[in-house]
């Protein structure tokens, strides 16, 4: 990349993947940066073994960069795609199945700028498959999901990330009313588990970096 063709925002956002880059992996997480969604998809898909099964979770970023489509045009691998299934139990089988997969690819709600991943969920499969289960997990994260602290990054995702998507899915909880965190403990809260991730055991996780705004 000539840093002298580069925008100011791209050179920022360029100079701030490679100080992260090297704080993922102080934590055992290789690490990669992308200017654009575009190669972006390309990366994940070379990380991406033929004959691997492959499975993701609720992740907007994933679906928006067209991730899903690009691995199943391969035709090299096994793709556990819950959104191409319309029964209920079948989806809880890929559920299930994200455990035994070879890849898990997610995003994050937040990630800190020394390398701290943030994600809160409600049912939890999301945070389960990324802690244990598949043999590699492959984050994908616009640097808009940057923060300067780990509790900058808690923040973002409980005031930002939760209540966007407390909207995409249009349930009843207080947050719904004025976009604002209220702690709740609404029964259809999406904020009942909240999971951080310092280190990464046996080198499992990966980090792709995008320079662009994906996700919430």
């Amino acid at each position: 990349m000539d840093n002298n063709n580069l925008t100011p925002k791209e050179k920022r956002n360029l100079r701030l993947a490679e100080r992260m880059i090297k704080n993922l992996k102080r934590r055992n997480m290789e690490a990669f940066y992308c200017a654009t969604s575009e190669e972006a998809v390309k990366k994940v898909s070379e990380l991406i073994a033929d004959g691997s099964s492959v499975t993701w979770g609720g992740s907007m970023t994933i679906r928006d960069m067209g991730i899903p489509q690009a691995l199943r045009n391969r035709g090299t691998l096994e793709v556990l795609d819950r959104d191409l299934v319309t029964d209920r139990d079948e989806v809880v089988k890929i559920y299930e199945r994200a455990f035994s997969a070879d890849v898990y690819l997610s995003s994050a709600n937040a990630i800190s700028e020394d390398g701290v991943i943030v994600n809160i969920d409600g049912n939890g499969n999301r945070v389960a498959a990324i802690t244990w289960g598949p043999k590699k997990v492959i984050f994908v994260i616009g640097l808009n999901k940057v923060a300067q602290t780990v509790e900058a990054a808690l923040l973002r995702a409980r005031s930002t990330a939760s209540p966007i998507n407390a909207a995409r899915f249009d349930i009843k909880t207080p947050c719904q009313i004025d976009g604002v965190c209220h702690n709740c403990n609404s029964p259809e809260s999406i904020c009942n588990y909240v999971h951080f991730l310092r280190n990464s055991p046996r080198g499992k996780h990966t980090v792709v970096l995008v320079g662009e705004n994906l996700g919430y």
